[in-house]
């Protein structure tokens, strides 16, 4: 009877564990969209000021769950000598947010470079994607249809994997809550294919 009730605790405690990347080039907000993220979706999160962030290098993890779901978060430095270190975590990988800095439009182009090399990895065959033009809370930044019509010259590798891009605010928190729901649909929908981790939360 104990060896039930503990098999059946254990069950209950279960998460699936998925591993997401969040790519972009240097000062794109990839870490001010992970801060917004432990704050929005783990209660009592007391973090870093989203205004005292600075420039990763090296790599940032955090960690939310939702329902029966872990997503386990690895934030990668995005400048150019760090960006060859990315695909030692793709086979890992359930999933990827790539975060593009919608207010640089010169270096638009070098972000759709790197996205482009990173989505032909075979390693991420299937991998869902979503791309997020962050900083559409600053006044004259390119808009999402702007950076679509780039990126969308990758549609060939991108295949047909699920795949999108949305307009979000890393500092603010607008569409945060709507691409982390998105990705978390996908990676279960995926798990077929790319199995989860299961953690025994019970401990």
């Amino acid at each position: 009877m104990f060896t039930l009730m503990s098999g059946l605790f254990k069950y209950l405690f279960r998460k699936d564990e998925f591993f997401i990347l969040i790519l972009g080039l240097d000062n794109a907000g990839k870490t001010t969209f992970l801060e917004q993220t432990k704050t929005q979706f783990n209660k009592n999160y007391k973090g870093m000021s989203l205004s005292k962030i600075t420039t990763t290098v090296g790599l940032n993890i955090g960690k939310i769950d939702i329902g029966s779901v872990r997503l386990m978060f690895w934030d990668l430095g995005g400048q150019e000598e760090l960006q060859s270190l990315w695909d030692k975590y793709y086979a890992e990988s359930h999933g990827v947010i790539y975060v593009v800095d919608s207010t640089d439009e010169e270096r638009l182009e070098d972000s759709w470079k790197a996205f482009d090399e990173m989505i032909e990895s075979e390693a991420l065959e299937g991998v869902p994607v979503i791309v997020l033009a962050n900083k559409q809370d600053v006044q004259g930044c390119l808009n999402v249809d702007q950076i679509k019509s780039l990126f969308n010259q990758s549609a060939a590798k991108i295949g047909r994997r699920d795949c999108k891009m949305q307009g979000v605010s890393a500092l603010t928190g607008d569409g945060v809550n709507e691409s982390i729901d998105w990705i978390v649909q996908c990676v279960e929908r995926n798990s077929p294919w790319r199995p989860p981790r299961l953690k025994d939360d019970s401990s």
